[in-house]
């Protein structure tokens, strides 16, 4: 038996079962395949009272069904999903505690006060962390430089997809000339496509659709508005990113920090820092934070629309042959296995 704690990964609803979820999302339609139901749990961004409720909720959970393996994604996710084990284990039980990082804690400079704080709770919990899966090499290392050498087995399993999701999508009538989805918060580098498409001249002027919500949302409104692109840039807030795809011709992720985000394989397999992802490809990555190599970037893609596809379709090629559901699932289910015996 088998509990998940954190954000969704949907894709292994059908695989790895029975599941069960600690979360806020509104996917209800995953309860029809998971025997031991969806269960959800009230939690907040910041450390907060809501910890302690949902770690009482998790450990409740993964007692009353008889939990084998809890697997926390996310810092939230992953502290829920130890803390549950760990009071689990004092009572006898022999319940494994797996860890998946996601970013959130890890971006945090590790000088900057959170960081010190995150950083001192990732390496207290570490004890008891049974196993950790990363989906990077990327996050695997910048794990080991702000919390530590990794004392507990681990594993390297990239995020997948489903044959269903390498469907190419058309953009609208209308379509911005770019496109961003993700969370609105300055990670993201919104604020970065914004001054990207207010410096220098061209003769018609860039358009974008920014997809999402998030705690900086009315900053990067703002922006657009100070820099006088209020009228060329969208922000019609969240929805799912195969229906966002037709709002754009060409997807922009000008992100300061990522580790292997989902966002980018659903984007190479419409045809559409990423190297794992595009490694082996002729598909180039611009410098974070350079908002004149972006601009260029942008300027480039705009004039060479075939050229674009040709990439995009090369680039889907290689996703499709590399990061596959059915290759996460068993990858991860032999790591439970063989943690365990």
């Amino acid at each position: 038996k088998l509990c998940k704690v954190g954000p969704p990964l949907a894709q292994l609803a059908g695989r790895l079962l029975p599941f069960v979820r600690t979360t806020t999302c509104p996917s209800c339609r995953l309860t029809q395949h998971l025997s031991l139901g969806l269960h959800r749990s009230a939690m907040s961004r910041d450390l907060g009272w809501r910890d302690v409720t949902a770690t009482s909720h998790t450990i409740t959970l993964a007692r009353r069904l008889g939990i084998d393996v809890i697997h926390g994604h996310g810092a939230k996710g992953g502290a829920y999903a130890r803390l549950a084990a760990g009071r689990l284990k004092s009572s006898g039980s022999e319940i494994a505690a797996f860890y998946t990082p996601h970013g959130g804690s890890l971006h945090y400079a590790a000088t900057s006060l959170k960081g010190r704080i995150f950083m001192a709770l990732e390496r207290h919990l570490a004890a008891s962390t049974d196993g950790i899966i990363f989906e990077s090499d990327y996050s695997s290392r910048v794990y080991a430089k702000h919390v530590g050498r990794i004392a507990c087995p681990s594993r390297v399993i990239p995020n997948g997809l489903l044959p269903h999701e390498f469907t190419e999508h058309v953009a609208t009538t209308g379509a911005s000339d770019l496109l961003f989805i993700g969370e609105l918060r300055r990670l993201k580098g919104v604020d970065l496509l914004l001054e990207a498409m207010a410096s220098g001249d061209r003769p018609t002027p860039i358009s974008a659709t920014i997809v999402g919500d998030g705690p900086d949302a009315a900053k990067f409104k703002a922006l657009a508005a100070a820099l006088g692109l209020d009228h060329r840039v969208n922000f019609p807030g969240a929805m799912p990113a195969t229906k966002a795809f037709p709002l754009g011709r060409v997807l922009v992720m000008p992100s300061r920090a990522e580790s292997f985000p989902y966002i980018v394989l659903e984007a190479a397999a419409a045809v559409g820092g990423i190297p794992e992802i595009v490694a082996g490809t002729d598909t180039e990555l611009v410098p974070a934070e350079d908002v004149a190599a972006l601009r260029r970037a942008i300027i480039g893609a705009l004039a060479e629309p075939a050229e674009v596809h040709r990439r995009a379709v090369r680039l889907q090629q290689s996703v499709a042959e590399r990061f596959t559901v059915e290759r996460m699932t068993s990858d991860i289910l032999t790591f439970y296995a063989d943690t365990r015996r």
